[in-house]
């Protein structure tokens, strides 16, 4: 790949080399975020590749759909019919709230030349990213909104494990400042130039900065909120698991453009991220499929859906670096944990994780990033290492640093965040509320004409 130069925002010039004379592999320099190692990339229009814009562009929407309407209708379905929802407004407003706080100064926090902590605010407001200004093969402003997509679906992914209890204002304030204090840092720290894309960490579309980031501050709401009233004696069986099976489905095919797009191109990469990323998914459903078959006697539209989440998830990290065969392998072990986390751990542990964001996203986050430390490996048919990482142990081992780190953070921010704002706000709604449902106790509105 020909080296190409960038203007940092404060007007400097950088050259980069090849890649193979930094040491990068292609899915470091072309990854989610990784492309920019820190700086917003500056050259002439006719730098753009239009095909690789056509595509960021499809990538773009494909993860968006992810969230609206594919994560609303996943999670509306699980809930009760009191409650349906409250779960679609969570996820618009969301996607809303996120859009322009990412706008504002969520984008620079992540991408811009900072510290090995955080970026910088350079790019506050979107300043410089006008219709010159280039990412690679793309203009700046697709790269903006591709990455925007990731952080409005990262906040989304929570909603699952405090479903049914939480007030609708106290999400908005939370989410705005989970965004500023959780995801922009860890973004940084794995895909803007921060101190786990320095050690060499391998996550091509986020395995550690999407779902275990969202997963353990999934947990932590959880615990902080308690349980729903009536659990876990009381039956809370889905409302509509139509809308569960149709929302996982979208999922899937979003799921192309999250892994496919992280290299932003169209390339080999992107092809391969496609069909890892079918297996993985494939072969998860049917694991989650066999193991309830064969512990209840029956198989069910929940666990299938469930297991396929479990499945893109686990190979979200691996997606540019693993050979089709092992994105098998990354799918059939994310499924039996994960069915036993949701099934057995949870049950043991007595927290509330309503729709198991933790048991799915962060457990499955966690066994995907693991394993392709190891799967990675030239022998396994993977693509290499991270930089300066030499051997698998190297690997995991870094991989283990970014996992642990991303858990510890995450879960003392959120939790402090959780704490002070229930002691200021209030996190929860009321007894009374939560009876009625949050349908109409919160937006006077009904899913069901009864």
């Amino acid at each position: 790949m020909a080296a190409f130069t960038m203007s940092i925002s404060g007007g400097s010039r950088r050259e980069f080399p090849k890649r193979a004379a930094r040491g990068l592999s292609a899915w470091q320099e072309l990854g989610a975020g990784g492309a920019l190692l820190a700086a917003p990339v500056m050259a002439f229009a006719d730098e753009i590749d239009s095909g690789d814009t056509a595509w960021m562009i499809t990538a773009t929407a494909l993860v968006l759909f992810m969230t609206i309407p594919g994560l609303s209708l996943f999670y509306a379905g699980m809930v009760r019919s009191k409650n349906v929802l409250s779960v679609f407004m969570q996820c618009f407003a969301i996607a809303g709230l996120v859009s322009i706080l990412w706008a504002m100064y969520g984008y620079s926090l992540a991408f811009d030349e900072g510290s090995a902590l955080i970026g910088g605010l350079g790019r506050s407001f979107l300043s410089g990213v006008g219709v010159d200004a280039v990412i690679g093969t793309i203009p700046e402003s697709v790269f903006v909104i591709y990455q925007m997509t990731f952080a409005i679906i990262t906040p989304a992914l929570m909603v699952g494990a405090f479903a049914e209890r939480m007030k609708f204002s106290a999400l908005l304030v939370f989410m705005a400042l989970w965004l500023t204090l959780c995801y922009a840092p860890v973004c940084h720290w794995v895909w803007g130039g921060g101190w786990l894309s320095r050690l060499g960490i391998l996550d091509f579309a986020g395995g550690t900065v999407v779902h275990i980031n969202a997963g353990v501050a999934g947990l932590a709401a959880a615990l902080v909120l308690g349980p729903r009233r009536g659990y876990p004696g009381k039956p809370m069986p889905p409302n509509n698991l139509g809308f569960t099976i149709v929302g996982a489905g979208m999922l899937w095919v979003g799921w192309f453009g999250l892994n496919a797009g992280s290299g932003l191109s169209a390339d080999g990469t992107a092809g391969m991220a496609v069909v890892v990323t079918q297996l993985s998914a494939a072969a998860a459903a049917l694991t989650w499929m066999s193991w309830e078959w064969i512990r209840y006697g029956k198989p069910t539209v929940l666990g299938i859906a469930s297991g396929a989440i479990a499945g893109l998830v686990a190979i979200t990290p691996a997606a540019g670096s693993v050979a089709p065969m092992s994105a098998i392998i990354i799918g059939a072990v994310s499924s039996v944990i994960c069915f036993f986390v949701s099934t057995v751990l949870k049950r043991v542990l007595g927290y509330d994780d309503s729709l198991d964001v933790f048991g799915i996203h962060c457990i499955s986050g966690i066994v995907g990033a693991m394993l392709t430390g190891v799967l990675c490996a030239v022998q396994f048919g993977g693509l290499g290492f991270g930089a300066g990482n030499n051997s698998i142990g190297d690997q995991v081992l870094t991989q283990a640093i970014g996992v642990l780190a991303t858990l510890a953070y995450t879960f003392v921010v959120s939790s402090s965040l959780l704490i002070l704002l229930d002691a200021t706000m209030g996190l929860r709604v009321t007894a009374k509320q939560e009876v009625r449902g949050l349908d109409l106790a919160l937006h006077n509105e009904r899913g069901y004409i009864i």
